[in-house]
């Protein structure tokens, strides 16, 4: 049981997706890397947070629905639309939670299983060429970004800026199929392009930081 538990530990933190295990009064018990990228924060920032601090359900009949089946006992898969906002970010994200309830068979109340699921990034793409429309990056993207454009390596970043590798890639690959971007280079250059990064600075600084961000001396 030990090992299985290990190995479902892996593949939770590895999944690209944003994950969380809650309990049934929404509290965090458990966060993958991805999730705690949206925020800008690490898996275990989340931790003890409950789930409805981070994201604000824009019917309140659905979350009515969820909290109606729990006590019901049902097990069915219920979504959940919602927003949020990331730390200091510029502009919120939009999405679908989708909630599983899962029961040890204890008795007690189920936990349960929330992925998050964008809607924003595939109707934006609908809209036009990235170039037309004003960037979305938060405060931490901005930072991952400049760094990367400095030339560090993702392990470099994530020790940086205090995240792990895989919440730092997830960072990059959403900036990267949200601009169209194929590879890091492409990645920056869109950066520069859409103002997101400060053209002519070096060490490379995102708009609206006056200092360029800290590094660890050498790219890692």
């Amino acid at each position: 049981m030990v090992s299985w538990r290990n190995r479902f530990l892996v593949l939770f933190d590895r999944m690209p997706l944003p994950l969380a295990l809650c309990g049934a009064d929404g509290g965090i018990g458990l966060a993958n890397p991805a999730m705690g990228a949206e925020f800008g924060r690490t898996a275990g920032q989340l931790v003890g947070r409950n789930i409805l601090e981070f994201f604000r359900p824009q019917a309140s009949a659905q979350l009515d629905r969820i909290t109606e089946a729990l006590h019901l006992g049902r097990r069915s898969r219920y979504p959940l639309a919602v927003r949020w906002t990331a730390d200091g970010a510029v502009c919120e994200g939009e999405g679908e939670l989708m909630v599983d309830p899962v029961s040890e068979d204890t008795g007690g109340p189920p936990g349960l299983l929330v992925m998050l699921r964008r809607t924003d990034a595939a109707r934006a793409d609908a809209d036009g060429p990235p170039a037309h429309r004003p960037p979305e990056v938060g405060p931490m993207a901005g930072r991952i970004l400049a760094l990367a454009a400095a030339g560090h390596t993702t392990a470099a970043i994530a020790r940086t800026v205090g995240l792990t590798v895989d919440g730092v890639t997830y960072h990059l690959t959403q900036l990267s199929r949200r601009w169209r971007a194929p590879n890091r280079a492409a990645l920056v250059a869109r950066a520069y392009a859409l103002g997101v990064l400060v053209p002519g600075r070096w060490p490379p600084v995102p708009a609206g930081d006056e200092d360029p961000p800290p590094t660890e001396g050498g790219t890692g």
